[in-house]
């Protein structure tokens, strides 16, 4: 088994579930999914694709919340564990740091990145199209948005949780105005949040399962071998697309660069709650938390575009099973 370690803070409350099955690979589902339901408030038509963090001692996070209307708009929320959530039944209300700053005509699929002394949102906004917002906030309760990072189209904007040679990161999907049937990962660059560069191609499609298009999911994790970012990965079958999401490990100080890319998927949809529901065969994660002592992962995933489930790992098992299966 190999020694990487997670580089980080210890999460010794993270939710959490051995294996309740054997042969279930480096990745397994948690056995009570799905953790949010459709209907958790009373306006949401569907709760998935949402951002999960630690926060004093427990959980919050910013979630799509696709209301009864089918306006796509993002919700704060709070968890004792990370599994069991309170969402707050009011959309968030932004407060514009520049007057000129647009207000978001929708919002959805988020990530939450603590930087330095707070929390910044990234989503894709509806701005003349979509492309990648960017706000911030200390308590999950006061929002700040900022300029968007990049011009339309664009999405799956997520941050790095630290700078590397001196720049914050970014990946993002460049896109067009519908349902893309393209896109690969690309890095972005920046000293001040603002002006962002120095773009860099990181990969495409290379797998069946990945073969339409790709893009990065949760905030990635340092590791003492490299970034672990998980990503999702689209075929196009013949009743349409399907959302997998598999695992690469990238160069620490150049992550542009992949040491490591699994083949197989990790998780696909084959669960009911995965299989049905108003975009059915979708596995979509948007966000992982991490507990650097014992070396535990639990991600959470978007399912059908419905609801929310988790999947756990072990660092040093996916790892091996990467490196094992690796492409590159």
């Amino acid at each position: 088994m190999s020694t990487i370690k997670i580089v980080g803070q210890a999460l010794p409350n993270i939710p959490w579930e051995d294996r309740t099955k054997p042969g279930q690979g480096p990745m397994w589902r948690y056995s009570k999914n799905p953790i949010i339901p459709r209907d958790l408030i009373p306006t949401s038509n569907s709760i998935f694709n949402s951002a999960a963090v630690p926060f004093e001692g427990k959980f919050a996070g910013v979630f799509r919340c696709d209301d009864i209307c089918r306006n796509m708009v993002l919700h704060a929320g709070f968890s004792e564990n990370g599994v069991d959530w309170n969402i707050n039944h009011e959309t968030i209300k932004w407060i514009m740091d520049d007057e000129e700053v647009e207000a978001p005509t929708y919002a959805y699929d988020p990530r939450v990145c603590w930087i330095e002394d707070r929390y910044y949102v990234t989503w894709c906004n509806g701005w003349h199209g979509p492309t990648i917002g960017l706000g911030w906030t200390k308590d999950f309760k006061e929002f700040h948005m900022v300029e968007n990072t990049l011009l339309p189209y664009n999405r799956n904007g997520v941050l790095f949780p630290r700078k590397v040679n001196g720049r914050y990161l970014m990946f993002s999907r460049p896109s067009d105005t519908g349902h893309t049937a393209f896109g690969d990962i690309y890095i972005s660059q920046s000293e001040d949040l603002v002006y962002w560069g120095r773009h860099r191609y990181v990969m495409g499609p290379q797998q069946p399962w990945e073969s339409t298009k790709i893009g990065a999911g949760p905030v990635p994790i340092e590791t003492t071998e490299g970034w672990l970012l998980f990503h999702h990965g689209v075929l196009t079958s013949c009743n349409g697309y399907v959302y997998s999401f598999g695992a690469v490990i990238l160069d620490l100080e150049k992550p542009w660069q992949v040491r490591y890319r699994c083949k197989p998927y990790l998780i696909n949809p084959r669960e009911l709650y995965e299989l049905a529901g108003d975009v059915p065969n979708v596995t979509f994660p948007c966000a992982a938390l991490a507990d650097a002592p014992t070396g535990r992962i639990t991600i959470y995933y978007g399912c059908a575009d419905t609801v929310t489930g988790l999947a756990m790992t072990q660092v040093d098992e996916l790892y091996d099973y990467i490196k094992k299966n690796s492409s590159v």
